[in-house]
């Protein structure tokens, strides 16, 4: 297995798969088939008109560098049959979105037993890149999320990686949520006795079962210490 762990692997508010750091050469390098069998998994499996924008929208991108599908299958609660042919896939999608949402449709299909036999290619998106982890950081995101007391901060999940991922870091950066600043009074607390790395748009680590190499700019967030650890245009091993 390959997988890629993404803030987004498009432009911001485009819908163009962004080539910095590499991107676009190493999936072409993982994905060395031109027609591909993908298998784009949701987020909320009943947000039928969202998923189907954003897993199309993100087909569309592909195609635009070369890529073809045949077929490009997107996964919820219409349509569970398609879950069968995930070992048949040369990519599978983990979408971006709501991460304990996601997580919980994870774990009513399994996915976790199902991927660790899966040899093709996965794709991270946010959420998706997330709910990777063994052990995942669901940051507060939604209004009453950080002021909750009964809102669960860290979940199980699929075991694809160990690293725990904050996306949209030029977006959090600065954001507030519940009064609360989303990193320094939220993540930074949160770190104690972990590491969250926060990956800009245009930034992703890309791993195998041997090693993973963070692409981009990117920060670890760690016991409550907060430090650059890549610039843009530059990798690190992260394992």
């Amino acid at each position: 297995m390959i997988y890629f762990l993404t803030s987004s692997p498009n432009i911001s508010d485009t819908r163009i798969l962004n080539p910095a750091n590499h991107f676009i050469e190493n999936m072409k390098k993982s994905l060395p088939k031109r027609v591909l069998k993908a298998l784009y998994i949701c987020s909320d499996p009943d947000l039928y008109e969202i998923t189907d924008e954003y897993g199309l929208c993100l087909k569309k991108a592909f195609e635009d560098e070369g890529f073809q599908f045949d077929p490009f299958l997107i996964l919820d609660h219409r349509n569970m049959s398609y879950l069968e042919k995930l070992q048949e896939m040369d990519l599978v999608v983990l979408a971006g979105g709501h991460v304990p949402t996601q997580n919980r449709f994870f774990k009513e299909i399994q996915l976790k037993e199902k991927l660790s036999v899966f040899v093709g290619t996965i794709l991270g998106i946010s959420a998706g890149s997330m709910n990777a982890a063994s052990l995942v950081y669901a940051h507060p995101n939604l209004e009453g999320e950080a002021a909750s007391k009964e809102y669960v901060r860290f979940l199980e999940g699929l075991g694809i990686t160990n690293q725990m991922i904050l996306p949209h870091y030029e977006e959090i950066k600065e954001a507030y949520l519940d009064g609360l600043h989303v990193i320094k009074d939220i993540a930074m607390k949160d770190s104690l006795h972990h590491a969250f790395y926060a990956l800009l748009d245009g930034s992703y680590i890309l791993g195998d079962s041997h090693q993973e190499i963070l692409y981009g700019e990117a920060y670890r967030i760690q016991n409550g210490h907060f430090e650059k650890i890549c610039e843009e245009n530059s990798k690190i091993i992260v394992k």
